[in-house]
C-alpha cells in the first residue's frame, strides 16, 4: 500500500507485549475465529496450550514484537512493512471511524492493537496465534500475532502483500465498532449455520472494512488504494472463507456449521464497502446475504 511518505503516526495506538489477565467472550473471533480453532487442531497445535503462565506452547515465553514510539514515525516507516505498516493502517482505520461517528453524532472510543509473538493473555482469555487476529471487547483491544499473514499465504492459499493485512486489520476495527454500535450485544454468536447471526456479524465487519479502504486517501495517511490492493484484500478474505477452510481442513463443506460466510459472500461484502463508501450499504441483519 502507498503510505503519505511525510505523514505523522501515532504509535500509541498499537502497543508490544503481553496482555491483561481476565475473562469474556470474542466478539466475532476475527476473520478466523472457530475455524481457526478448527486449522489449529487439524494441524496438529493446541491454540489454548501453555496455561496462565505467561508461556506458550513448549514454554515459549511471551514476549513484544518491538518498541515502536522510535521508529513508527512516518508513512515512510509504514512502507517498509512489519509493526510500522500495523501502525499507519490502524491510524488511518480509527482516523475513519473517527470521522464518521462524529458526522452521526457520536464519539468513537479509540481501540488499541497489540502485536504479541506465539501467545498472550488477554481479557478474552488466554491464545495463541493458532486462533487467528481477532477483537476482544472486554478491553477493547484488536490482536494480533504478525506470523499470521505468513499462514495466511502458506496454510490457506492467500495472495498475500500488505493490503492482506490491511484488510485484516479493517475487519478487526469492524468488530470494534459493532461493539460500540451495540450490535455485537444483539447477535448470538454461539449460533451457526449459512444465514446465522455470525455469519452476518462477520460479513459486517468485511464490508466495514472495504468501506474504511474506499476512504482510506481521505484519512490522509494512505496516498492511493489502487486495483492491487483491492485483489490482495479480497484474496485473503476469499482464503478465509468457511467452505474453503473446512473443505481443506475436512473435505467436505458442512453449512450449518458456518460462521464467518464462504468465501464468495466474503468477497462481495468486502466489494460492497469498498464500492460504495458507505457503512450504511453495510446492513448484513436485512435480508439475505
Amino acid at each position: 500500500m502507498d503510505f503519505n511518505d511525510d505523514v505523522r503516526l501515532d504509535p500509541s495506538q498499537v502497543e508490544t507485549g503481553g496482555g491483561g489477565r481476565g475473562r469474556g467472550v470474542a466478539a466475532g473471533g476475527g476473520v478466523l475465529g472457530i475455524l481457526g480453532l478448527l486449522a489449529a487442531l487439524f494441524f496438529g497445535v493446541d491454540p489454548f496450550g501453555g496455561g496462565q503462565d505467561g508461556t506458550g506452547q513448549n514454554g515459549q515465553e511471551v514476549r513484544g514484537a518491538g518498541e515502536l514510539q522510535e521508529k513508527c514515525l512516518t508513512g515512510a516507516d509504514a512502507e517498509r512493512g512489519g509493526d510500522c505498516l500495523v501502525v499507519g493502517v490502524v491510524n488511518s482505520v480509527q482516523g475513519y471511524w473517527k470521522k464518521e461517528f462524529a458526522a452521526s453524532g457520536l464519539t468513537y472510543d479509540q481501540a488499541r492493537t497489540q502485536i504479541f509473538e506465539g501467545a498472550t493473555q488477554t481479557a478474552c482469555g488466554y491464545a495463541t496465534k493458532d486462533v487467528g487476529p481477532f477483537y476482544c471487547p472486554a478491553d477493547q483491544k484488536v490482536y494480533l500475532d504478525l506470523t499470521f499473514f505468513d499462514d495466511l499465504k502458506t496454510r490457506y492459499g492467500a495472495q498475500g502483500g500488505d493490503a492482506a493485512q490491511a484488510y485484516v486489520i479493517g475487519h478487526e476495527y469492524g468488530h470494534h465498532v459493532q461493539n460500540l454500535l451495540g450490535v455485537t450485544k444483539r447477535v448470538d454468536q454461539g449460533a451457526t449455520g449459512a444465514s446465522s447471526a455470525s455469519v452476518r456479524l462477520e460479513l459486517q465487519a468485511d464490508c466495514y472494512a472495504g468501506v474504511w479502504m474506499h476512504n482510506a486517501v481521505q484519512t490522509g495517511y494512505l496516498a492511493k488504494v489502487t486495483r492491487t490492493d483491492l485483489d490482495q484484500a479480497l484474496s485473503a478474505a476469499e482464503a478465509v472463507g468457511d467452505d474453503r477452510i473446512q473443505e481443506r481442513s475436512r473435505g467436505h463443506v458442512q453449512p450449518d456449521s458456518f460462521t464467518h460466510g464462504t468465501s464468495a459472500q466474503r468477497a462481495d461484502w468486502l466489494t460492497t464497502g469498498y464500492s460504495s463508501g458507505d457503512p450504511d450499504r453495510c446492513d448484513t441483519f436485512k435480508g439475505g446475504i
